[in-house]
């Protein structure tokens, strides 16, 4: 059966070579291992939210999101901050059941905001976003600060 679930400690190995495929997206060197490591410990701490999609026991793609603080707001907020499909599985709508299957696991939490950040050229992820009904934030900028160079 073809489905959206919670990640499990059960799912390392299909996970970490998933995480692996996304980190080479983003033009990072391949290492499994290293993904592996990171997944047991968001699994230990329990600081984020996974999801993968499930077909028939195969994993074919995960969305991870991250609960963070807002002082704005006085509440918490969800960072969507990794989705992922592997490529023989893209264009059969893993990626929008992922997306919507998020916005649902929020809104059972109570989440009153999501908020994700894509590449200005990844325009494929920016028409499923806007499909879904995200908006472009043109209000703010993002700024970003390398501490590791």
């Amino acid at each position: 059966m073809n489905r959206v679930r919670p990640a499990t400690m059960s799912d390392l190995d299909a996970l970490s070579l998933l995480l692996d495929g996304y980190r080479r997206f983003y033009e990072q060197p391949g290492d499994v291992a290293a993904a592996s490591a990171f997944l047991v410990q968001r699994f230990a701490l329990g600081d984020s939210r996974l999801l993968v999609q499930d077909d028939d026991g195969e994993l074919s793609g995960f969305v991870q999101l991250y609960p963070v603080l807002s002082t704005v707001s006085l509440a918490s907020r969800w960072i969507l901050a990794d989705l992922f499909v592997s490529s023989d599985a893209r264009g059969r709508g893993i990626g929008r059941s992922l997306m919507q299957a998020a916005v649902a696991l929020a809104r059972d939490h109570g989440v009153p905001r999501l908020t994700l950040n894509t590449q200005t050229h990844n325009h494929t992820a920016q028409r499923l976003y806007e499909s879904l009904g995200w908006q472009r934030n043109e209000a703010f900028y993002a700024y970003t600060l390398e501490l590791n160079s």
